[in-house]
């Protein structure tokens, strides 16, 4: 991660900020409706960003369609870019992702993906904001 500095507020300074629904998701681990985020079916060049505290996360040219309803990406930006936390809800253990840097809800990562690392990063749009190419 080129900044290495860890981003903490209080939940009052992040609504401030945030949008109610990105509030929600990054802030409270939700999830949004398959098909209604965004950047779900988004074809466009760029980097997307954490849209709590604009770390990039991940390009473009590592998205693909995976089927979901949610924008899929096989690896983040850089290694260190995204964290995996476990989680244990819903009465399932899965492994949730969050932005390295301010420890943004932004999804889930799951085994079934493409090549080259096997991995499908199944996002929220409301977690993350592009920032398109100049062309």
């Amino acid at each position: 991660m080129a900044d290495d500095c860890k981003v903490e507020k209080s939940d009052a300074q992040w609504r401030e900020q945030l949008s109610e629904e990105e509030f929600r998701v990054t802030r409270c681990s939700a999830t949004e409706r398959a098909f209604t985020g965004r950047y779900w079916n988004e074809k466009a060049a760029g980097t997307y960003h954490c849209v709590c505290c604009g770390a990039p996360l991940f390009r473009s040219e590592s998205k693909y369609d995976s089927g979901t309803g949610w924008p899929s990406f096989f690896a983040p930006i850089a290694p260190d870019a995204v964290a995996d936390k476990t989680d244990v809800s819903h009465g399932m253990v899965r492994t949730e992702s969050v932005c390295a840097r301010c420890d943004a809800h932004l999804g889930h990562v799951f085994p079934d993906g493409p090549k080259p690392t096997g991995l499908r990063y199944c996002m929220n749009s409301a977690s993350l904001r592009l920032e398109k190419d100049e062309t």
